[in-house]
């Protein structure tokens, strides 16, 4: 059993040149094929965005059907007579899930292709919402979210992954942010809009409504996602002076005409799929591997600085995002504040507007900026350059942590509030965006088995803060609760800026020369 180096695998190690000259045009890093039409970066722009959105909007109705229900924890606590640490094992149990089984699913769809995972696992959230719906018992309850954040984990590192497989390095923090977005929103929207119907109807119709949206979900999944799995030559990130410029994406008239004339005077080996053939759940199985190395080879990738990184901070952020949700209904729905569910869901519209600006800050902003520091380095781009925005989600959650602690426990106007759980929800979208971006530019070949570490990492880790947090804050106060995570959040984000900014470019280096990879 053969180990092969990073560099092997790709020999730019992360350093391209994005840019023949601080001013020139673009270039298109991953390069795509110049003869096969089947090759996912040459689809046409509205075939890659529906595959995206679809599975995008997958992964959001796994968060907005299983985190939504938060807004009711506090009448299911009554419902079934259970405690409130009880009641928040509906959100816990499946975090933990959504984590360990993207160690299932991403060996899978490595080996057997993503296409048959999202088909069956969408189906599958389908009827787990269905069984959510008609539960009559806690346990019931309790055990459709954890088998619906199972069909969900698909979805994690799969769906982080499928941006490197459609999406270039240039757009690649943009839709990476998008992506995160969907994550996050159902984790936002869901609540918002269950406190709504909790109010006027029960929180069973917000299991029904989500039937209705997955089972929608499940068929453009069907329909409109095909095989985006795709073996590409080893030398295809070299680039050369005459590389393409991004005249060749395709996103207009003369981009199609470009790429018509440079299809035509190429020759063209690989026959174009059909539809059904695109449609088809078989693509074949991985060659010269088996599926027991599919689900060895990530774990040694755990000795990449950059892995470690991002799901430290996924984790961290996660966990003070989760610990509001958790406890939220708690606050706002008992005295003093003795909210309505449906008022209670308001917390939610600043958890969303952090995850827009949170996105938008770690997806769009930091490719501007990245395009800045190519343009001052002579059009070549350092994937070190990502992590430098990492200080907005640093300065802006670590304050509304300490300030979401001192407005409960002081009992502090509603609006402290919403500005803290805004402040806090930033970092959710902002820091994976940021770091996923980073690892996929430093592990590109290898990218599904990294991101696959990130977010089951992330999410074990969270569970073990998220399970005890219910006790910690009755123990010590909601102030000293924030404020011990803030500290955590904020020592996390700045050691990592401290020791990667400087220093990645030669760790990226130096790492690729290592023999870990199967």
């Amino acid at each position: 059993m053969r180990l092969y180096t990073l560099h092997e695998l790709d020999a730019s190690e992360g350093t391209v040149q994005l840019r023949q000259s601080s001013s020139s045009s673009l270039v298109l890093v991953p390069r795509p094929s110049s003869t096969d039409p089947n090759d996912p970066l040459r689809w046409p722009a509205w075939k890659k965005h529906v595959a995206f959105l679809s599975v995008c909007s997958f992964t959001f109705l796994t968060n907005y059907a299983i985190g939504g229900l938060s807004s009711a924890f506090y009448l299911i606590s009554h419902e079934f007579d259970k405690s409130m640490t009880e009641t928040s094992e509906l959100l816990l149990w499946p975090i933990l899930v959504l984590g360990v089984f993207n160690f299932f699913w991403v060996p899978v769809a490595n080996y057997f292709g993503k296409r048959p995972v999202f088909v069956f696992a969408s189906g599958l959230l389908c009827v787990c919402y269905i069984w959510g719906a008609v539960a009559r018992s806690f346990t019931s309850l309790l055990w459709s979210n954890i088998v619906a954040a199972f069909a969900g984990s698909s979805t994690e590192a799969l769906g982080a992954s499928i941006v490197n497989d459609l999406y270039f390095l240039h757009e690649r923090g943009a839709k990476m942010g998008l992506y995160m977005n969907f994550i996050s929103g159902g984790n936002t929207i869901g609540p918002l809009v269950c406190g709504f119907i909790v109010t006027g109807l029960s929180w069973r119709w917000h299991k029904w409504i989500a039937v209705v949206l997955t089972a929608m979900n499940f068929l453009t999944v069907v329909l409109f996602v095909p095989e985006t799995r795709y073996y590409r030559d080893e030398t295809q990130n070299l680039v050369s002076s005459n590389t393409s410029s991004t005249d060749d994406i395709g996103d207009g008239k003369e981009g199609a005409k470009a790429r018509e004339k440079r299809t035509e005077d190429a020759t063209v080996t690989v026959p174009k799929k059909t539809w059904g053939q695109e449609v088809s759940l078989w693509s074949g199985v991985a060659p010269n591997t088996n599926l027991l190395e599919m689900f060895i080879r990530p774990f040694p990738m755990f000795v990449y600085p950059c892995v470690v990184y991002s799901f430290l901070g996924y984790a961290v952020s996660l966990v003070v995002v989760v610990a509001v949700n958790i406890l939220n209904p708690f606050v706002l729905q008992a005295p003093p504040y003795g909210w309505s569910p449906m008022i209670n869901g308001l917390i939610n519209i600043p958890g969303l507007i952090g995850n827009v600006l949170g996105s938008y800050a770690g997806g769009w902003l930091v490719d501007v900026f990245c395009d800045w520091k190519t343009r001052r380095n002579r059009g070549i781009f350092e994937p070190e350059n990502r992590l430098h925005l990492c200080i907005l989600p640093l300065l802006i959650t670590g304050a509304g942590c300490v300030l979401f602690g001192y407005g409960v426990q002081r009992t502090l106007h509603w609006t402290s509030l919403f500005f803290g759980y805004g402040m806090v929800s930033f970092a959710l979208t902002a820091v994976p965006t940021i770091t996923m971006a980073y690892v996929s530019d430093c592990l590109l070949p290898v990218n599904a088995d990294a991101l696959m570490l990130v977010n089951g990492s992330k999410n074990i880790v969270a569970f073990g803060f998220l399970y005890g947090i219910v006790p910690w804050v009755e123990e010590v106060g909601y102030v000293d609760c924030f404020g011990a995570q803030a500290g955590i959040f904020v020592a996390v984000i700045a050691i990592g800026m401290a020791v990667l900014i400087p220093f990645g470019a030669r760790i990226r280096h130096v790492q690729a020369r290592w023999r870990i990879i199967l």
